[in-house]
């Protein structure tokens, strides 16, 4: 009898411990890989359906996942969206309105810095283009500016630059995978990975260049776009056809090549680089193009060196995975892949960013996070970049702060909240580079308005149940008389949720 007794305690023992370490490990805060790209349009994936790119790993995210079919921004432009990214507020509030006239201050407070005080390594690794180094992290190790696509200089946390021999999106890559190797691994860890690809000018690794040359993509139904009625987009400067540059951009170079990235190439790159575009350029003498043949073919460049660039972008997220399996962190690892916002591939005629239309506005954006959201998920709420700091915290069990205007995503994931919000509000500011007025403006499940200011002065509102494309603005349309007054009724309260005082009183004047 008392060794059955003793039998029975050791069994309860053993139990007892069991449900211990499952507990604990059930409680463990989940590691973080957020991987920012940099103008990589939704409409360039093939997870969103595009058949000519080929983009299998940010697609396994996605199917291990969810993907967002309607992630945006709230201010469609590089430094001021990686701003909102770390912050979780709004362009006005975090302080970083522009690339122009902006530098983030470092010592507001972050999702990072929250994470590392609760216990997690952070790490900041590529590009980061805030006019300020990173405060807050374990480790950074970032590109100066826009950074390099060969041979890229970084920046250290000691106050050296170090340049590295190889393409960018590798090597960021690399040292990546080098932080993780050498981190404290007691640790929860939030890395990341901040990505040059695929910024302008669009220069692929030499492994990919031609990759894209036997396709040939239809131009957009908007391509030759007018924007009759519309005078925000008549007056800027950003179409493939007037802004495009052959050299710059294209790399039908006449003379010395001064483009930094082709600059700094060692002898091998250079070799590959040039035997590659010489043959273009040759095949482009011979056509002896001018008008829209001429327009077309930079748009057909364009998008080879585009998607080409991307190609690593995609191959590198792979790599990410790869280690994350191989080291036995994916159960417990959260991964986002996102841009830094949305971009042109010659819809309106255009490249670039910035406009509050669905391709800028709008994000890529795929998410895995194992135990938690069912594989093979969509998401059709509105989510925002503004929303990636609150989800993480709650993600780490870490209640935001009450100045985070972003809300976690995690309930609807979860099917714990039924609803998400029923409009975004938008603020773009700059006022320099492609000639774009500044404007703000609301989206909801059907409609987009939109007050311009500043370069131009005006409203523009869109059916985008009837006009998806926002060909038509119909805010003078009397049919939409009611429609119009209920959305600025609508964007005033959200520009006084947001505390966006310049938005507020323009509205206000206008009364």
């Amino acid at each position: 009898m008392l060794q059955f007794y003793y039998c029975m305690k050791t069994v309860s023992l053993i139990l007892l411990c069991l449900f211990r370490t499952h507990f604990l490990s059930a409680q463990q805060p989940p590691n973080i890989v957020l991987i920012v790209s940099d103008d990589h349009a939704y409409q360039a994936i093939s997870a969103y359906g595009n058949t000519l790119a080929n983009t299998p790993h940010i697609d396994r995210i996605a199917k291990e996942g969810v993907l967002f079919k309607k992630a945006y921004v709230t201010n469609s432009i590089c430094g001021p969206s990686r701003a909102v990214l770390l912050t979780g507020k709004y362009s006005h509030k975090n302080g970083f309105k522009d690339n122009e006239n902006s530098s983030f201050n470092g010592a507001q407070s972050s999702f990072i810095k929250i994470l590392t005080t609760a216990g997690y390594q952070t790490a900041w690794i590529g590009k980061w283009h805030l006019g300020s180094h990173p405060q807050g992290f374990s480790f950074w190790q970032i590109l100066p500016g826009q950074g390099q696509y060969f041979n890229p200089d970084f920046l250290m946390m000691d106050g050296s630059s170090k340049r590295i021999e190889g393409y960018a999106t590798n090597i960021i890559e690399d040292i990546s995978e080098q932080w993780l190797d050498s981190r404290d691994k007691s640790k929860p860890f939030c890395l990341v990975i901040g990505h040059k690809a695929t910024h302008r000018v669009w220069i692929p690794d030499t492994l990919d260049m031609g990759r894209f040359d036997s396709v040939n993509f239809a131009l957009p139904n908007n391509f030759y776009d007018d924007y009759h009625g519309r005078e925000a987009a008549r007056v800027q400067d950003m179409t493939i056809a007037k802004t495009m540059i052959m050299g710059y951009d294209l790399k039908m170079f006449d003379g010395e090549v001064k483009e930094g990235s082709v600059v700094r190439m060692n002898a091998a790159q250079r070799k590959k680089f040039d035997d590659y575009y010489n043959t273009v350029k040759a095949d482009l003498k011979k056509r002896n193009l001018s008008g829209n043949a001429l327009t077309e073919w930079k748009f057909q460049r364009y998008l080879k060196d585009y998607f080409s660039t991307a190609a690593s972008l995609d191959r590198n997220i792979g790599r990410t995975l790869d280690y994350l399996d191989k080291h036995d962190l994916t159960k417990n690892t959260i991964v986002i892949y996102l841009s830094d916002q949305g971009f042109y591939l010659g819809e309106h005629g255009w490249f670039d960013k910035r406009f509050m239309y669905e391709e800028s506005f709008r994000t890529p954006m795929v998410m895995r996070y194992p135990g938690m959201i069912k594989p093979g998920s969509q998401s059709n709420d509105f989510v925002m970049n503004l929303d990636i700091a609150p989800t993480l915290l709650d993600a780490a069990g870490i209640q935001p702060p009450q100045e985070i205007q972003g809300r976690s995503f995690l309930p609807l994931l979860a099917g714990k909240q039924k609803a998400g919000r029923d409009a975004m509000y938008y603020h773009y500011y700059e006022n320099g580079e492609h000639s774009v007025s500044p404007h703000f403006g609301i989206r909801t499940q059907r409609y987009k308005l939109i007050r311009f200011y500043r370069r131009t002065e005006g409203w523009e509102l869109y059916d985008l149940e009837k006009d998806p494309a926002e060909m038509n603005n119909v805010y003078n349309n009397g049919s939409y008389k009611k429609t119009t007054a209920a959305l600025k009724k609508q964007l005033l309260e959200l520009t006084r949720l947001y505390e966006d005082e310049e938005a507020e009183k323009m509205l206000l004047q206008q009364k």
